[in-house]
């Protein structure tokens, strides 16, 4: 039997959204409405024609002072233009500030819309840029623990630091549905949130190579009008606005708001 899906609002904070106060105050709407999260893009630039970009980290914080209930988080932050100490302090300021509601949305991060990569001379190979992954998601576990992290690797080095106050924080992670080696890593964590996800069969695939618990979390996004039912027949249980980024205005999301969740 599909679980209830829940429902968030999945915003690029641009242009029109990318003031932290405006997404505040639609955060705040959005709970009023019974919306179950507010989750945002972080991206330090975008293509033409979006001109204004906001910060993720900066946003959130927003959001968290301003709500007292919805999940939020970043879906999802490119860990591999991220240092990880600074990533651990961040979050877990975070997610003291929200109450324990923030949920890390990650992946490896993709150039081809904003060059946020090869602009600012960061990794452009995608298995390099795994492995980046890998072992900030390695020192994000261990420092949400509370314990000291020891890590030597290949990209990064923490030699004996203890973050507090700490917290274990869930994690989704971003993949194709049928990239082999993601899925596997997005069954390790708590959730996955599929990346050009083409239909509820696909859907259902990739669950059965990652082999979901009953607590585990699949957000999808999908076009406005489609029927969520299969997809959570498949095992989705978030569901997430589809807005076009480049063509969004302010207008549009309160009206998604104010229409209330999936299920309404």
């Amino acid at each position: 039997m599909a679980k209830k899906l829940k429902s968030g609002l999945w915003l690029p904070i641009f242009d029109e959204l990318a003031d932290p106060r405006v997404v505040a105050r639609v955060a705040a709407e959005a709970e009023e409405n019974g919306w179950d999260g507010v989750f945002v893009w972080d991206h330090i630039r975008w293509r033409e024609p979006v001109r204004a970009v906001a910060d993720a980290s900066i946003t959130l914080a927003a959001i968290a002072a301003a709500t007292e209930r919805v999940r939020l988080g970043p879906m999802v932050t490119p860990v591999p233009r991220r240092r990880p100490v600074k990533l651990a302090r961040e979050t877990a300021s975070l997610d003291q500030l929200s109450d324990g509601r923030l949920i890390m949305g990650v992946g490896i991060g993709e150039d081809r819309f904003g060059a946020e990569f090869s602009k600012t001379g960061e990794q452009l190979d995608l298995r390099m840029r795994g492995q980046m992954l890998d072992e900030t998601l390695d020192i994000l576990t261990t420092a949400w623990s509370g314990e000291t992290v020891r890590h030597h690797g290949d990209h990064y080095t923490v030699d004996e630091i203890q973050f507090q106050p700490s917290r274990r924080i869930p994690v989704w992670i971003a993949a194709m549905p049928r990239n082999a080696k993601p899925l596997r890593r997005a069954a390790r964590y708590d959730g996955f949130f599929p990346v050009n996800l083409d239909s509820a069969d696909q859907l259902a695939e990739a669950l059965a190579v990652i082999q979901p618990s009953e607590s585990y979390d699949v957000a999808i996004s999908v076009e406005a009008g489609t029927d969520p039912q299969p997809y959570a027949a498949a095992g989705a249980t978030w569901w997430m606005t589809d807005f076009n980024c480049e063509a969004m205005k302010l207008d549009e999301v309160r009206g998604v708001v104010r229409d209330g969740p999936v299920d309404r």
